[in-house]
């Protein structure tokens, strides 16, 4: 990205085209997610049209910001651009210094003129034709090419100014976090977990982070590195509501009253039954969660069928049918990986016995949770959630002192 005085940043959306009466909706909330992904750049405005959204920087530095932009989704694509006052001297003047700024010894050229103010003294055709001859004028090597040139320098003529822009930069696409309703995400400490995150917000979906803790068998890190999995989530679409879950008391219960090879089978239907009770609360839609076929005990489909059993919510599993190796190349591209496989235990594995049902028989988990109260075990964990608000990128870097005081 070349260094130029950006004024502005001019989004063009994706799938939103083919949302008809819905449109201005969905563009909204785009315009709301980005503002939540680029609140530590203050001076910016968003303003969201029916074409493409406008980011107006009002001084703040082009190049941090976009960074953070191209993993918003809902944006196709997105450019930089130039103001300049609206006449054809500063206009040419302008495309003067841009190309003579960009152009490298053998690149192509071409000038993509546009006016949404039809009074201005020259029409596309003839903008094309002059400010083509600026360019000449100015870097006499340069050579126009009408078809995927290396250049293609776009000039608006708007009612109040006309705007330069060079550069295209691939947005994130998908769907705008939130357009697509509200599900909860059962985040533990793995790898998986925050990719199928990851994939349900690429879908639209806006998540609350649901995060089962069991202190003290759980510890402080173990805490501590969920939420810094939710927040290298909210770069994609704004902040994210971190749900933890006393879950002490049923562990305690189901490992005195179940025996060994049920006891994730039924930990896990614990699981649900909290998260879904949460979701009526919260108004949620959908549960969502990172299980792949096959990776483990309680992922396969005799496992999931009898976890399932205990509610008619949908549950949504986006990495299900996916490789480790390429849940583990998704989770390098959304920087979770190296949090993921920080030395913290998690609820499901304190108590994992070395031996768990793969096949267990749900009459069999059914009768072993006869012993115990459910419903009143349920509604004390719900009763007791904590919620956080999880606004951005955490400091990672702590979690190498909470390592330290481990040792």
């Amino acid at each position: 990205m070349t260094n130029l005085n950006y004024s502005e940043i001019m989004v063009r959306y994706g799938e939103l085209s083919t949302k008809g009466k819905n449109r201005m909706r969905f563009i909204s909330r785009l315009a709301q997610n980005i503002r939540e992904v680029l609140t530590e750049f203050p001076t910016i405005s968003v303003k969201g049209e029916r074409d493409r959204a406008h980011i107006y920087l009002n001084g703040a530095a082009y190049a941090p910001l976009a960074e953070k932009l191209v993993k918003v989704f809902g944006i196709q694509n997105f450019s930089p651009a130039i103001k300049v006052d609206k006449n054809m001297p500063a206009i040419e003047a302008a495309v003067a210094t841009l190309m003579k700024n960009v152009y490298q010894e053998g690149m192509t050229f071409k000038i993509t003129a546009k006016r949404s103010d039809h009074d201005f003294e020259l029409d596309s055709t003839e903008l094309n034709r002059e400010l083509g001859h600026t360019v000449i004028m100015a870097v006499p090597h340069a050579k126009v090419q009408m078809k995927k040139p290396d250049i293609d320098l776009r000039v608006e003529i708007r009612p109040d100014f006309a705007y330069l822009s060079y550069e295209t930069i691939k947005g994130a696409g998908g769907l705008p976090v939130g357009t697509a309703g509200k599900g909860m995400l059962m985040l533990s400490g793995g790898i998986d977990s925050p990719v199928a995150g990851y994939l349900a917000l690429k879908r639209g979906v806006e998540i609350e982070a649901v995060h089962f803790a069991s202190p003290p068998y759980t510890s402080p890190g173990a805490l501590k590195k969920a939420k810094d999995l939710a927040s290298k989530l909210t770069v994609f679409g704004g902040d994210i509501q971190f749900i933890e879950v006393p879950f002490t008391e049923i562990q305690e219960e189901i490992k005195e009253k179940v025996p060994m090879p049920y006891l994730m089978t039924v930990t896990r239907r614990f699981m649900m039954r909290i998260v879904d009770e949460i979701r009526a609360r919260r108004h949620g839609q959908v549960i969502i969660n990172g299980e792949s076929l096959g990776q483990v005990a309680s992922q396969t489909l005799g496992s999931m069928t009898a976890i399932n059993a205990v509610t008619t919510t949908p549950v949504i599993r986006p990495v299900v049918t996916m490789d480790k190796l390429e849940i583990i190349e998704l989770a390098e591209k959304i920087d979770t990986f190296n949090i993921s496989i920080q030395p913290f235990e998690d609820c499901c594995t304190i108590f994992a016995p070395p031996q768990p049902k793969t096949n267990p028989k749900l009459e069999n988990a059914e009768k072993f949770e006869a012993r115990m109260a459910i419903d009143d075990l349920v509604q004390r964990a719900v009763d007791g959630i904590m919620v956080s608000q999880i606004t951005g990128e955490a400091q990672v870097d702590d979690l190498e002192v909470v390592i330290q005081d481990l040792l």
